[in-house]
């Protein structure tokens, strides 16, 4: 039972066994990594090896201040056993934790993990406090932190939300406009930013058509004063296509067009080889364009997301 004018004491015991296990689970993080991409297996294993008893004499230390609250550390045996002590069940927790978030992201979050280290340890030393209700709530804190590491894994496994995925990445909503698929294709989104949005519409047996969204301006390549590109290595011929279009052959080694209709401060350019059937297809798109539904924009979730 711990007296109520030591629990001062012991939230202090506490808190530095925190700090020194934060510090401690950065240290061990990073230079397990450093070894592991510098000498591989085989030098990991030597860094950890004389990590351990550097880490329990660092902990020795701190249970030295602790005699007042702790009565094992008292004496030198006691003291170097509740040290070992501290510093394997701590351990265990932070591998356990580290395991978790390893299977969840890939410890993309390592950073979370010297905070969660300094928990472990923490939790490690409220077992070694005098009295049963000591240890149970010891336990009930690793049951918690378990609880909460477990699902703060699973939240950060799951797949983000559109919405998620567009603020993450900066995307300019104003860009992201498609037509509707015209009839055997399918819509899928690519890639959107502060910049453009890309889109493909295919169907079997066709060639795709590449919808592609910018601010009227964003393209740096030389045009004429109707819009149409400077040849550079290339033949290049642009004809009036109505409503608003234009159409753009490029002849050089790689041959096709670019459908491309300018509204609203933006260009919309559907790209395709040639065909007849192709060129009616894009029409459609152009002349159907409006915003992308969160249905449409399923397919950018394959892409990567800042974090």
């Amino acid at each position: 039972m711990i007296p109520r004018n030591e629990v001062g004491r012991v939230v202090a015991h506490l808190a530095a066994i925190w700090c020194v296990g934060c510090v401690l689970t950065a240290v061990q993080f990073q230079a397990a990594l450093i070894a592991l991409f510098a000498g591989g297996v085989p030098a990991t294993a030597a860094v950890l090896f004389i990590a351990v008893p550097l880490s329990v004499a660092l902990f020795a230390g701190v249970g030295a201040t602790a005699r007042p609250v702790v009565p094992l550390t008292r004496r030198a045996r006691g003291l170097w056993g509740w040290a070992a002590g501290v510093y394997a069940l701590g351990t265990a927790g932070l591998l356990g934790a580290v395991a978790v978030l390893q299977q969840a992201d890939g410890l993309k979050s390592s950073v979370l993990l010297y905070p969660s280290g300094g928990v472990c340890y923490a939790v490690a030393a409220a077992f070694f406090l005098p009295g049963a209700r000591a240890r149970l709530a010891a336990l009930g804190a690793a049951a918690v932190f378990a609880a909460g590491v477990t699902y703060a894994a699973w939240d950060a496994a799951q797949p983000p939300t559109v919405d998620e995925w567009l603020t993450a990445n900066g995307v300019d909503r104003a860009l992201l406009r498609v037509g509707e698929p015209p009839s055997g294709y399918v819509l899928r989104a690519l890639g959107a930013s502060e910049d453009g949005f890309g889109a493909d519409y295919e169907r079997t047996g066709s060639a795709t058509l590449h919808l592609d969204v910018a601010r009227i301006g964003h393209d740096t390549r030389r045009a004429d004063a109707r819009g149409c590109p400077v040849p550079f290595g290339e033949t290049i011929h642009c004809t009036d296509d109505g409503e608003g279009r234009q159409l753009v052959d490029y002849e050089g080694d790689y041959e096709r067009q670019e459908l491309r209709l300018r509204r609203d401060g933006l260009v919309h350019t559907v790209t395709m080889k040639g065909s007849r059937a192709e060129l009616t297809a894009a029409r459609h798109i152009l002349s159907t364009l409006g915003p992308a539904t969160e249905a449409d924009l399923k397919g950018l979730l394959t892409a990567p997301m800042r974090r």
